[in-house]
């Protein structure tokens, strides 16, 4: 090497020259390529941050997307009930909600003081499946036929963070973290039938909602019915979500879990007692991490959740078990704080179980037998095995893949065991299509798709038995047909 160099008259010490030149030529074009100016780093911290406030900041989002729904497009105020007054259609857009029960949700505030949710008992009249949860949608309480009450109802008080007042006795307590929360009250349906339904409306209008103040003489709750009402949450991965986490800072206080949290969000323009006022540049910057929030919380879920009854099912469980039962314990536990898979399950769904298996539990699946995801175009035949064990209905439901919400413009979305005219086969199964139009003579255990849309299913259990979890009963995997 040496006598190359001397051949080409270069010293050793002038190729260290050159060398050092060239290094520095290099790392010029990699500062340029890589763009370490002030104000690209401060745009790419803001779309990182973005990112993570949005995965982070998903299940407060989605709870103000569905207020914001009932104080912008009907005339229920929080401390009032907002109810669907038939069996869900398409016209409701939150995230996989229950076409086979009538949902009735209160929201409440208790910023002045602890409020009363008065529940029912069950009895020849109805019966609900309830469940009572925070702003994060961390579940307090289930209540109803299956919950802590057992069907008896009863009052359950709810209290305000800090709360150092006295707590009568006869109540039900509920030690809150945030002021605000919800009640999701499902009024059981016998069948769709008109007289079914209106006894299951006229149960539900027996839940009270009041202060503890006015315990002694209590306002009459009011009930606004939403049925026609386009009542759409579903998540909006754009700058907008700003807005509405925004709203939730500064309405709420900082929990000591999410503290970290704070300077986070002051860099993206989010910060108690200051209006959100962001710049156009930053405005750009969070579309775009949202955006790419979007995009990551899409292929979680797309990869699939944890299969439910073997490896090779196709029905998986509705949420990471590691999620559900930091939710359970109220996220207690100090070295777990499953914030990506909380995302992710409040990208599709929404409220919180405290005791995911014992009133109800779910299953979900977006792909076929031979892994292909479900097309709205093409049909397809799910089995139901004979004795599902369950205590009051299973239902299947087909959802928009991409919204996670009811297919629009669908005449109905699923078909349950309350559905007197579902055809049975010679063996008690039950056949359900899915599909743009119905096979010939099974117009009964259809339900229709958008052929222009992709679909997931749910499958749900109200009551489900032992026999159910120790999988000596299974649901097979939904097939293609020709």
């Amino acid at each position: 090497m040496i006598a190359v160099l001397k051949r080409h008259r270069y010293s050793v010490a002038s190729l260290a020259v050159v060398g050092l030149c060239l290094s520095a030529t290099l790392w010029q074009s990699h500062a340029r390529a890589q763009d370490f100016s002030a104000e690209n780093i401060t745009r790419r911290a803001i779309e990182r941050r973005a990112v993570e406030a949005v995965i982070w900041g998903m299940p407060a989002v989605n709870y103000d997307l569905m207020l914001q729904e009932m104080l912008n497009k009907t005339s229920a105020k929080v401390g009032q009930v907002v109810y669907w007054g038939r069996p869900l259609d398409w016209h409701n857009q939150t995230l996989t909600p229950n076409p086979d029960a009538l949902y009735f949700m209160a929201f409440f505030n208790t910023k002045d003081g602890p409020i009363v949710l008065d529940l029912p008992a069950a009895g020849p009249g109805g019966s609900f499946n309830g469940n009572i949860v925070t702003v994060w949608q961390m579940p307090l309480e289930d209540a109803g036929l299956l919950g802590v009450d057992k069907g008896a109802g009863g009052k359950f008080l709810i209290l305000p963070p800090g709360y150092a007042g006295p707590r009568p006795a006869g109540y039900t307590t509920l030690q809150s973290d945030t002021f605000g929360g919800y009640i999701l009250f499902r009024a059981n349906l016998k069948s769709h039938g008109d007289a079914d339904v209106a006894k299951a409306i006229a149960y539900g209008k027996t839940l009270k909602v009041y202060p503890l103040a006015e315990a002694a003489n209590p306002a009459a709750t009011v009930f606004v019915d939403a049925k026609d009402v386009i009542f759409d949450s579903t998540i909006r991965f754009d700058a907008s979500f700003f807005q509405h986490l925004d709203r939730i800072v500064q309405s709420e206080p900082w929990l000591q879990r999410d503290r970290a949290m704070i300077d986070q969000l002051k860099s993206l323009g989010i910060e108690k007692g200051k209006p959100y006022s962001p710049i156009q540049e930053t405005t750009k910057s969070l579309d775009s991490g949202v955006r790419e929030a979007g995009a990551w919380l899409e292929q979680k879920y797309d990869a699939g959740l944890p299969p439910f009854f073997s490896t090779a099912s196709r029905w998986t469980f509705p949420a990471p078990p590691d999620s559900v039962k930091a939710a359970g314990d109220a996220f207690a536990d100090p070295n777990t704080y499953p914030t990506d898979d909380r995302g992710l399950v409040y990208s599709y769904a929404f409220v919180g179980i405290k005791r995911l298996g014992a009133g109800q539990f779910y299953l979900i699946s977006i792909r076929d037998k031979d892994g292909a995801s479900f097309d709205g175009g093409n049909t397809y035949q799910l089995r139901v095995p004979p004795n599902v064990p369950i205590k009051q209905y299973w239902s299947v439901t087909a959802y928009d893949r991409k919204t996670h919400a009811l297919i629009r413009n669908m005449t109905r979305a699923s078909r349950s065991s309350q559905i007197p005219d579902l055809h049975k086969n010679t063996d008690g199964s039950i056949d359900v299509y899915f599909g743009p139009r119905a096979p010939a003579g099974k117009e009964s255990n259809w339900v229709p798709t958008d052929p222009q849309r992709a679909f997931e299913l749910m499958f749900r259990l109200y009551g489900p038995e032992k026999e159910f979890f120790d999988k000596v009963w299974v649901l097979p995997d939904v097939e293609k047909m020709n």
